[in-house]
């Protein structure tokens, strides 16, 4: 599916569940910085989650800190190394950021785990210098 067929059919919800992985969230949100800029993608990437997850019948598994966290990430990553040619390209040069894992080393397990980082962003507590 190309970018414009996989954001349209995620912004429809016409994106069947089984594909709407951690990668697929990853490439929304590359979509969208990459043509947005940030400030513009987070309220898209925000309302195409929760408006899919909602369709679902799962509003709750949206989480802020999540998203706002992997915006930031890849809006790091675009700046830094570029966009790669496209999202194949993004994904080669990007790996660590496929990792489920990734973020907690920058969160406690428990802080990100917790109602209020779902509910709005919480910096990070991990100093990793």
């Amino acid at each position: 599916m190309n970018d414009a067929d996989f954001l349209r059919a995620l912004e429809r919800r016409e994106l069947a569940p089984a594909a709407f992985t951690h990668a697929a969230h990853l490439r929304a949100a590359y979509l969208y910085l990459r043509d947005l800029g940030f400030d513009a993608a987070l309220p898209r990437i925000r309302r195409s989650i929760r408006e899919y997850a909602a369709h679902l019948g799962q509003p709750d598994k949206y989480h802020e800190t999540i998203t706002v966290a992997y915006l930031a990430l890849i809006q790091q990553r675009l700046l830094e190394r570029g966009d790669g040619g496209g999202w194949a390209g993004f994904e080669r040069l990007n790996a660590d950021l496929f990792r489920r894992d990734l973020l907690l080393r920058h969160y406690r397990r428990a802080e990100l785990e917790s109602p209020l980082a779902r509910r709005t962003f919480v910096l990070p507590s991990i100093n990793n210098d």
